[in-house]
């Protein structure tokens, strides 16, 4: 029986090409002629302010914290609903986190209990763009107006995807906030093994972002020739990955349209072989906004509950296909438990019982896809 793993990196065929270019250079470290050419390539398709590269998501989330001058005491709102790096940003700058519950019909944060959580210590508003949903950006964006707030957008899987506003405009997801962070692992749709970037909108943080960046020093000025000599003139650290990794990222990029096509096509025949169960109640497929777009980062569906989802993962495990559950809610976490003084947040903690993710990968067969879809129909029927 064909064996269908969860996640299976996707080869263009150019990375080992683009590596062996970026050897060859003898320019290897970080900002060589691939990563500049990936910061190009976001900052034409996407019209993103200024990208930078990161080692990871985690890192452009920790730069965005330390830009925004996190210090002991400060509250950001977030949803418990994420993995682990949105929170430890902040956290490890001191910040107090005030987690909120998911939408009822998507697991991304509820914008509609977000007011009642500020403070006059609150911060930051860090939207996480789940499954590359978009959040109600308008009303997040509202709120951060009113109350002087920053916003970062949590976008590591949303690469390619798009929030319409109030307005009718149509605005890539990453570049409506204040700052962005997105992941270039290999789980996501465009990836680099490991990966990340930052997006700065907000031109008050562009100059400084290059510093942190570089350690706390201005040596990205001194290789542009704007300063004779460089030095530590910040904080900072060495957020910067090699070229190598930007020359695999940039054979990704370049087959990018190619990659969200399939993806597409994979995520459309799940809903279509699921629901009929959705339309008898007994599953809950993933909910798509008006003013959002999918970029079929992930499927998933919602159980009824654990015992239910523990007895699918079985049985597809039985049938040589993996599937898995996503996060434990920040806030009932090992780390977070005792330092949670919040309200209880349902939503949350029933997609951590009954939220189950199937396989999603490039080479995913169409047959693969109808096998799975028969396997959990069976179960119920």
């Amino acid at each position: 029986m064909k064996r269908i793993g969860f996640n299976k990196p996707y080869l263009t065929g150019k990375e080992n090409e683009y590596i062996y270019q970026a050897v060859l250079s003898g320019k290897i470290s970080g900002d060589g002629s691939f990563t500049k050419r990936c910061h190009q390539f976001f900052e034409s398709r996407y019209g993103f302010k200024k990208c930078l590269l990161t080692t990871s998501c985690t890192d452009a989330l920790e730069m965005a914290a330390l830009l925004i001058d996190i210090k002991p005491g400060d509250e950001v709102i977030m949803p418990s609903y994420t993995f682990v790096s949105t929170s430890n940003a902040f956290v490890l700058r001191g910040a107090k986190i005030i987690f909120c519950d998911s939408r009822k019909d998507h697991p991304g944060i509820d914008e509609d209990l977000i007011e009642p959580l500020i403070t006059n210590r609150t911060k930051a508003i860090v939207p996480v763009h789940y499954a590359g949903v978009a959040c109600d950006m308008d009303k997040i964006m509202a709120l951060a107006d009113k109350y002087n707030l920053y916003v970062i957008e949590d976008a590591a899987q949303a690469i390619d995807s798009y929030y319409t506003g109030k307005n009718g405009v149509k605005r890539p997801l990453g570049s409506i906030g204040h700052l962005a962070a997105f992941s270039f692992h290999e789980t996501k749709n465009i990836m680099s093994g490991e990966g990340g970037m930052i997006v700065i909108n907000d031109d008050r943080f562009i100059h400084r972002a290059e510093i942190i960046r570089e350690k706390g020093t201005n040596r990205s000025q001194f290789f542009r020739g704007e300063v004779d000599k460089y030095g530590w003139v910040d904080i900072g650290s060495s957020f910067l990955p090699s070229d190598i990794i930007a020359a695999f990222l940039f054979a990704q990029l370049e087959n990018l349209d190619d990659i969200q096509q399939k993806r597409k096509a994979i995520w459309e025949a799940y809903y279509e072989g699921l629901k009929p169960l959705q339309e008898k109640g007994i599953l809950q497929l993933p909910v798509i906004p008006p003013y959002a777009t999918n970029n079929s980062h992930m499927f998933y569906v919602v159980c009824k509950d654990l015992e239910q989802r523990t007895e699918i993962i079985n049985l597809l495990k039985k049938s040589n296909t993996d599937s898995v559950f996503h996060y434990l809610s920040l806030h009932k976490s090992p780390y977070y438990t005792a330092q949670y003084q919040g309200k209880d947040l349902p939503e949350c903690d029933r997609y951590t019982d009954c939220l189950l993710r199937l396989p999603m990968y490039y080479e995913l067969a169409i047959e693969d896809i109808e096998n799975i879809c028969t396997t959990i129909k069976s179960y119920y029927s």
